[in-house]
Parts: structure tokens; C-alpha cells; sequence
């Protein structure tokens, strides 16, 4: 069991992510291309992302294992900059921290095995062994992430509207109580189904949530306790990640795919632009396509200054939920440390 302890000042600071996170998405992606869970949304990714692997692969499978501990130092919190930034500040972690998650990664595998030799000697500074763990880092996010990175933003970006609106009706505690099923709020806690028991104290430090697409079943947080709190949570996952667009429901043949699409993006609200970046389209198509869907009735816009808000009509949120509840019959899956 999980938990994590709030006060007054910790709801003050709760906090949802602007964006995924570049270095998260790519340690949780490596879980799921190994386990063989959650086949409607992660099966065809996986095949393709095998296909396009080599070696990059052996470097991580000693620093995360399938399951367990993996160190804090793989997902420093400028992995929500970019993948560059990220990279960075993992060649810059400190050697005496890289010593003691390294020998605490060791301590946590099972059968007794250790970390390799190689692995070992980024505590010593060395330039080879970071070399090659940041070209894996860098090769295996190209294969398994960034070709799908468009589907992966646009669904964290939707939770994050889910949970501000959430904020926006109720203030911090019924953005808490809105977050996926595995996750309770009983004030002043927030508790989780978790692999070990562990207590969080915020002590005041608030907490930034991060929606993920790749973290599946449980959350993750930090293993040390000294560093900024970060709750990792999986999104709900309403299709499989594809560099295409969707095609073929019985929604795009009614609207116009390019249109449902559009619908489909605004999810619980967006701006133009926003829409634009979700859907894959110009910001004059978005535009276009919104005031299409608004004459329709499908969609509500509120101006505010040269910005605008979109979010779906009772009429719209009907048509969008009968089309994914017909497309197949399916019931998506979504599920960490």
C-alpha cells in the first residue's frame, strides 16, 4: 500500500504536469515492451518497437529490471523539458547519489545477481560507461517513443484538462478524488495499491502529478524521500498509439474523418491551437473543422481575449461516447515501481 500524506499547505501545491514527461515515458515504456500485458493498447506498439531495436536494449535491462526498483536518477525532473535536458542532467547526476542507487538497485535484484561492472563504474565518473548509456537511452527512445509521441502528448494533455476542470469545480481535493481507480483520497491521504508498503510525508513540498501513457496498473513515486514529489499515474487509454490517423469507425464515415478526429481531440476541452496539435492538423484545419462542429451543435467555444476554449455539448459527448462504445466491442486496458 501506498500513501501519501498531505497537509493544508501540500493541497495548496498539488500541481498537474504541463506535458509528458520525455524520461518517465521512455523508462515506463521499456516495462510494457516486456511484459505482456495490456495487448489492445500496447500489442501492435510493442511488435513495431521491437522491429526497429538493436543493442540498446542489454545497457537498460540492467538498470530496470522487469519488475522492482529502478534508480530515481533515470528521471530527473528535466525529463519534462526534453529528452536533450533530460539527458543532461542524468550525466550531471551527482557520483555519490549514482553510488548509492546503483548499490541499492544491486541490493534490490533478485537471485543475487549485481550489477554489471560497466554499470558499476558510472559511480566513478567515468566518461565511457555514460556515453553508453545515454546513446541507449537516446536510440531506444527514437525506436519505442518518439514515432508515437504526437498520440502519447495528446493523451496526457486530455487528463490534464480532465483533472483542471476537476480543480476548477472543486478546488485540490476533488482533483485528487478524480484521478484513476487505483488511486483513493481519503483526506488527509491519498493511498494506492502498491508492490511494497510505504508512507510519503509531502511536509509541506506539494506534489506534482504526472500523467503518463506507458505507467500501467499502479502509480510510481521516487524512491528518496529527499527529492521533489512526483506522482507518476497512468492515463485512461481510449485507443492503441499509432503515428496514423484513425480510421474506419462509423463516426468518421458519419463526420468526415479528419473532423472526427478533431472531435476526438478536444476530449474535455482544448484551445485551437491545442486541437491542432492533438489532431495533427493546421491551426487554420482546426479552426475550420471547429466551427463546423459548433454550427452542429457538437461543441461549445468560449472566448477568452484572442484565446478560445472548446469543449463538447451534451449532443457531442453522446455521439463521441456511442462511436468508441460501437468501434469493436472492446474494453480498453490501462495500469510501475
Amino acid at each position: 500500500m501506498l500513501r501519501i500524506h498531505f497537509t493544508g499547505i501540500d493541497l495548496a501545491g498539488v500541481r498537474t504536469a504541463a506535458r509528458p514527461d520525455v524520461l518517465w515515458e521512455t523508462i515506463l515504456s521499456f516495462h510494457r515492451l516486456r511484459d505482456r500485458r495490456g495487448p489492445v493498447v500496447y500489442g501492435e506498439w510493442r511488435s513495431e518497437t521491437r522491429m526497429r531495436l538493436g543493442g540498446e536494449t542489454r545497457i537498460l535491462a540492467a538498470l530496470v529490471p522487469g519488475r522492482g526498483y529502478f534508480p530515481d536518477f533515470l528521471t530527473p525532473a528535466e525529463g519534462i523539458q526534453g529528452l536533450e535536458e533530460g539527458l543532461q542532467a542524468i550525466r550531471a547526476t551527482d557520483p555519490l547519489r549514482l553510488h548509492d542507487e546503483l548499490a541499492l538497485l544491486a541490493a534490490d535484484r533478485s537471485g543475487g545477481r549485481t550489477v554489471p561492472h560497466s554499470l558499476r563504474a558510472l559511480a566513478d565518473g567515468a566518461a565511457q560507461p555514460f556515453d553508453r548509456l545515454v546513446g541507449a537511452l537516446r536510440s531506444y527512445h527514437r525506436a519505442a517513443v518518439e514515432p508515437y509521441w504526437p498520440h502519447i502528448r495528446a493523451s496526457v494533455e486530455a487528463d490534464r484538462a480532465r483533472r483542471g476542470r476537476a480543480l476548477l469545480d472543486g478546488g485540490a481535493e476533488e482533483l485528487l478524488d478524480s484521478l484513476p481507480p487505483m488511486l483513493r483520497w481519503r483526506a488527509p491521504v491519498l493511498e494506492a495499491d502498491y508492490p511494497v508498503d510505504r508512507d510519503v510525508h509531502l511536509d509541506g513540498r506539494g506534489l506534482l502529478l504526472q500523467p503518463s501513457y506507458f505507467c500501467r496498473g499502479t502509480p510510481v513515486v521516487l524512491r528518496d524521500p529527499a527529492l521533489p514529489p512526483v506522482l507518476v499515474y497512468p492515463v485512461t487509454h481510449g485507443e492503441a498509439p499509432t503515428v496514423r490517423a484513425p480510421g474506419g469507425s462509423s463516426l468518421g464515415k458519419l463526420v468526415g474523418q479528419t473532423r472526427s478526429v478533431v472531435l476526438h481531440a478536444i476530449g474535455d476541452g482544448g484551445t485551437t491551437s491545442e486541437l491542432a496539435r492533438r489532431a495533427g492538423v493546421s491551426l487554420a484545419s482546426a479552426s475550420q473543422h471547429a466551427g463546423v462542429l459548433r454550427e452542429a451543435g457538437l461543441i461549445a467555444t468560449l472566448r477568452n481575449g484572442n484565446a478560445v476554449l472548446h469543449t463538447l455539448t451534451p449532443l457531442g459527448a453522446a455521439l463521441l461516447g456511442g462511436a468508441q462504445r460501437s468501434a469493436d466491442g472492446r474494453c480498453y486496458a490501462r495500469t510501475g515501481r
